[in-house]
């Protein structure tokens, strides 16, 4: 998708605006922390999620990640085999997490499915999360393909769909902004002019350099790369490599392998 043609999505702002509307003083402390944190109301779902994240989620080492392999089954979406979560991983509407099989999520990542309309993550077979990675949720959708490997101190936000290819490189302190502010009133904060969410959408095995910032209606073509430090405001074709601020195409890959790429 460009920022040409992509449908703009209007929407309110759950992450400032939403919240501090809907989850005010009218709301009991339990009820706004199940909103933020639990996604169900009700005393039962917030009891086995505060039980299960205090019961296992602090204890370091292959007991930690044993015991989290087990027990968080009860309240994520979908959990697959031989999945490994590091200490102080953050779950956020965990119901709305889906995790396939030979995951590996490392310690003090934040997974925060928040919405009242959306899926959720969904972490395909053999996705890597780097440590300190926090994957956001503003009421969108964010998908990490097979095989994907994403650095540490990653941000990803989606208040649309934020796609992440089969076996993508994402280097360390890349930034997706799935998501952007109205601003073209002045007469009026910028805070509460809402949201446009087109989303962003990263081709298979495509290589992100660190501190890369995608904004939000790009799409990354498969096997592209971006050089370390750009802004990628335009769509980046197939087997383009783009560098810069803002980022521009200086390469096309293809005109110099040998591989039958046909």
């Amino acid at each position: 998708m460009s920022k040409s043609d992509a449908a703009v999505r209007r929407v309110p702002d759950p992450s400032i605006t939403a919240i501090q509307q809907e989850y005010g003083a009218t709301r009991s402390p339990r009820q706004r922390y199940a909103d933020l944190v639990v996604g169900k109301d009700g005393w039962w779902p917030l009891i086995r999620h505060e039980l299960t994240i205090l019961s296992c989620g602090w204890i370091p080492g292959a007991l930690g990640v044993w015991l989290r392999s087990r027990l968080y089954r009860l309240i994520l979406g979908s959990m697959g085999r031989n999945v490994a979560i590091g200490t102080n991983v953050v779950l956020r509407h965990p119901g709305k997490i889906f995790i396939a099989d030979g995951v590996v999520i490392d310690d003090n990542c934040c997974l925060d499915a928040k919405g009242t309309t959306n899926v959720g993550i969904t972490l395909e077979t053999g996705v890597f999360i780097g440590r300190n990675t926090m994957l956001s949720c503003k009421n969108g959708d964010i998908t990490l393909g097979a095989g994907a490997n994403i650095g540490i101190n990653v941000g990803i936000t989606s208040s649309a769909q934020v796609r992440i290819g089969s076996r993508a490189l994402i280097a360390a302190y890349t930034y997706f902004v799935g998501g952007d502010h109205l601003h073209d009133r002045v007469d009026i904060p910028i805070l509460d002019q809402g949201r446009t969410a087109q989303g962003i959408d990263v081709g298979d095995h495509a290589w992100l350099g660190a501190h890369v910032v995608v904004t939000d209606g790009v799409r990354i073509g498969r096997d592209a790369i971006i050089g370390a430090g750009a802004i990628v405001r335009e769509s980046v074709p197939d087997f383009h490599v783009a560098a810069g601020v803002p980022a521009k195409i200086i390469k096309d890959r293809r005109a110099d392998s040998t591989a039958d790429l046909s």
